[in-house]
């Protein structure tokens, strides 16, 4: 079954003529550019995009926006007709509306984390092994890519840090919940496994190289002595974004249920913890850029896809915050980026 799948795979990037590392990247761009796609037309995002609270809100609002516009005479006249001559909808809205009804509980989002925290160990494993997996991996990258490869110290110092961040979300997951029956679209949680799963990969695929030509044991493990003007750069940049994500994270669990935040770190900014989730991830496009070039960009298309997913979700927060608390709460505040977005 192993040698059938890597058949299938081996089919599938030559008939796109890429490696292993261009798939990576096309992955996160391709999912990226989807999620974008699905937000832009008002009848898909309305019906996918938004999830528990937001949701609700947002249908009573298309709801009462939707009352609003119908002159009085209309209403009139369609109230007095609805009783006998139900509204009508196209094939195509009722198959948008049965899928947008194919969702799971917002408590999902736990998995995630573990799947990060399980690749984490799993990966290690295949490269002190150099597993079958990795191998299979490995093989499939072009010499090009395999030449410019990252570091052995860039690969482990890459690893922990995935680690430490799964570690922590999902400790977070487990100690910050609130019982809730919100849902999200099943295409979001899906989008997500897949993003853990790729992620684990993508940072020591480009070292790949280094690996093969390299037997990796538990001394590589030791990092107390390797850190280089790039690592001191990045790490301070992660330990910094992960520690304000947390205080985020637990300021907003201890809030009540839909109350408005009002700590500093959200007087300018709508949402700083996805502000500081794209800043960890910057951080290790940074620490395992090859060398001779500025990032790598195995990773930076994944920051891309952090970006463009947390992007829209902030833009719905800040719609659900004017709904519900008026225009004065997200007046002056940026929704992720400062200066930017």
């Amino acid at each position: 079954m192993m040698d059938s799948v890597a058949d299938l795979v081996d089919t599938a990037l030559a008939s796109t003529n890429m490696d292993a590392v261009d798939a990576l990247r096309a992955f996160f761009i391709f999912a990226a550019c989807m999620i974008f796609s699905v937000s832009l037309p008002d009848s898909l995002r309305s019906r996918f995009i938004p999830y528990g609270a937001r949701a609700t809100l947002t249908a009573a609002v298309e709801s009462e926006t939707s009352s609003a516009s119908t002159p009085a005479s209309e209403s009139k006249s369609t109230s007095a007709s609805s009783s006998s001559a139900p509204v009508a909808s196209s094939p195509v809205t009722r198959a948008l509306d049965y899928v947008a009804t194919l969702r799971v509980p917002h408590s999902y989002f736990t998995q995630f984390y573990v799947i990060s925290v399980l690749s984490s160990i799993f990966w290690a494993v295949q490269l002190l092994s150099h597993g079958r997996a990795f191998q299979a991996i490995a093989t499939r990258i072009r010499p090009d890519h395999l030449q410019h490869a990252i570091s052995i110290n860039q690969v482990m110092l890459c690893w922990g840090l995935m680690l430490i961040q799964g570690v922590r979300r999902l400790h977070e997951c487990l100690s910050f919940s609130k019982h809730s029956s919100s849902k999200m679209w099943f295409v979001h949680w899906l989008a997500g496994l897949g993003f853990y799963l790729a992620v684990a990969v993508a940072v020591w695929i480009e070292g790949a190289g280094t690996v093969l030509t390299h037997q990796l044991s538990l001394a590589d493990f030791n990092l107390t002595s390797r850190f280089g003007g790039r690592t001191l750069l990045s790490l301070p940049i992660f330990i910094i974004a992960s520690g304000l994500q947390h205080d985020c994270h637990h300021y907003l669990f201890s809030l009540e249920k839909y109350t408005l935040p009002t700590h500093p770190m959200f007087s300018r900014i709508l949402c700083p913890h996805y502000t500081a989730e794209c800043m960890i991830y910057l951080s290790l496009a940074l620490l395992a850029a090859p060398q001779g070039e500025t990032v790598n960009k195995t990773l930076l298309s994944a920051v891309f896809f952090v970006a463009v997913n947390l992007g829209i979700t902030a833009s719905t927060t800040r719609q659900w915050y004017k709904q519900k608390f008026g225009e004065a709460a997200v007046k002056g505040k940026w929704n992720m980026i400062p200066l930017i977005y």
